[in-house]
């Protein structure tokens, strides 16, 4: 009995992918408006998200986030 190859992607990897999306939408965004993970905690802070520029360096490198803070990010950079 021969063993069919799983081609379907295990769900991990699919959140990895969209995962990595979403920490390049937030790059792309900074870069575009040149700004520093400082300037992005300071527009942070007018919302009421009081975190240091370094947490925020770590919480989008390592891609592990909200999708509510996500978007705080987005709003936040939209000003």
């Amino acid at each position: 009995m021969s063993k069919r190859p799983n081609t379907v992607p295990q769900a991990e990897e699919v959140f990895e992918q969209w995962e990595e999306k979403a920490r390049e939408l937030i790059v792309s965004t900074m870069t575009a408006r040149k700004l520093s993970y400082k300037g992005l905690a300071l527009r942070l802070e007018r919302l009421g998200i009081v975190e240091s520029a370094g947490q925020l360096n770590r919480k989008i490198n390592r891609k592990r986030f909200s999708a509510a803070f996500m978007l705080a990010c987005l709003e936040a950079m939209d000003d």
